[in-house]
């Protein structure tokens, strides 16, 4: 079993953990983009360009199925993917956790990039899943730039840029990038400073990587023999996993329990 996933940069990460947990015997091809990254403040018709170079390079490594492991690019361009690949290869979506982060009815912040914030796409989950709850879309602007490179002050300022705006009444926050997932509990920490009751982050690495499996028909089994294939292109070269990746707890996992190849 191969699983590709793809994402502007490292912000697949969460997801490949999360399919490297529930199937060790997985192979995994990661496919991102850091040549014409951030994806976010280009057009619409610019993101879907990247993002089929990048799922193409992937799907020439034949996976069972793909992960578009990007909010952005699954805003923009999933329709040009799908009909790119399937049925042959499934694709599957990222969506911000905004059902189950609604589900208490209580009051949600959506943290996300500025090119997903306010988009019809996210307006749209909103008026789907979270009628009736107070929700606050929070843009974070730089964060995903600065979980890319490590940039430990920049990720510093905008947790605490988007803390900021998120209101003291909220009690769950969706993690709507990639990226915030590997910056989670300095998150939790930026948010819990502001003198709030307990909040929940609601990310979408495991349930992504779940549906996936579903879509292939298999099961989750993390007793299974560990395949450790991985496979890493960036910007479609064949290259070790990114210097920036070993940061993370995340990219760590997958270095130890992988070979490049």
């Amino acid at each position: 079993m191969k699983i590709a996933l793809m994402d502007s940069g490292i912000g697949l990460l969460p997801t490949a953990a999360a399919v490297r947990r529930l199937r060790p015997d997985a192979a995994l091809v990661l496919s991102s983009d850091p040549d014409s990254m951030p994806w976010g403040p280009r057009t619409p018709e610019d993101i879907t360009v990247h993002a089929l170079a990048v799922a193409k390079a992937a799907a020439a490594h034949h996976p069972d199925a793909l992960i578009v492991a990007c909010n952005t690019a699954s805003v923009h361009a999933l329709p040009a993917l799908r009909a790119e690949l399937e049925p042959h290869i499934p694709v599957i979506a990222t969506v911000p956790a905004i059902k189950p982060a609604a589900a208490s009815g209580r009051p949600v912040a959506i943290w996300a990039t500025p090119a997903t914030t306010g988009s019809p796409y996210q307006r749209g989950l909103i008026r789907d899943f979270a009628g009736g709850v107070t929700v606050t879309e929070v843009p974070c602007p730089g964060l995903a730039d600065a979980v890319q490179h490590g940039d430990e002050q920049g990720i510093d300022a905008a947790v605490a840029a988007a803390a900021a705006l998120t209101p003291n009444d909220v009690r769950a926050v969706v993690l709507g990038c990639t990226h915030y997932e590997l910056v989670a509990e300095r998150i939790r920490a930026a948010v819990q400073q502001q003198d709030r009751p307990p909040v929940v982050l609601h990310g979408s690495a495991e349930a992504v990587a779940a549906q996936a499996l579903r879509r292939i028909g298999a099961r989750p089994a993390p007793a299974a023999t560990p395949d450790h294939g991985l496979t890493v292109l960036l910007s479609g070269r064949d290259s070790p996993l990114p210097r920036q990746a070993l940061g993370y707890a995340e990219g760590r996992l997958l270095d130890v329990v992988s070979t490049v190849r």
